[in-house]
């Protein structure tokens, strides 16, 4: 079992979640737990890649925020539990573009943001070690 930081895990997660998915990619090798970073608007860095980054079972890609259901669940999850008058309200907040802004502005307004960030903060956390545990790596 490979370790891999957890600070170094969390920014490389950070890093592919702030994208829309496929955008940015970051791989951690199952060898040494180093994490490569690849970027569709910069390949300036691509010589300093294993050039079997993408298809060698050696590299496990680490997910986007979507694929661990780290998004509108989240959110509606800590609605539900702090501002649970506000429910329909913010669930009808992600049935079009601009969610996130209405919903913090909404945080802001009923001084529950840096609860927010703090809830968000645990639950991409407790996300990132349960995948871990699921793929082998062990957070070092």
């Amino acid at each position: 079992m490979v370790a891999v930081r957890y600070a170094d895990l969390s920014m490389a997660f950070d890093f592919v979640s702030d994208a829309s998915p496929m955008e940015h990619n970051a791989y951690v090798s199952l060898d040494t737990g180093k994490i490569y970073w690849i970027s569709d608007f910069d390949d300036s860095s691509d010589e300093d890649h294993p050039g079997d980054l993408e298809t060698s079972d050696r590299y496990l890609e680490i997910p986007h925020k979507n694929e661990l259901d780290l998004g509108k669940s989240v959110a509606l999850r800590f609605v539900a539990q702090q501002l649970p008058a506000r429910y329909e309200q913010v669930e009808g907040f992600f049935r079009r573009q601009g969610a996130y802004g209405r919903f913090k502005d909404l945080l802001a307004r009923e001084g529950a943001l840096e609860s927010w960030y703090s809830f968000e903060a645990d639950s991409v956390e407790r996300a990132l070690r349960q995948w871990c545990a699921a793929n082998g790596l062990e957070i070092g």
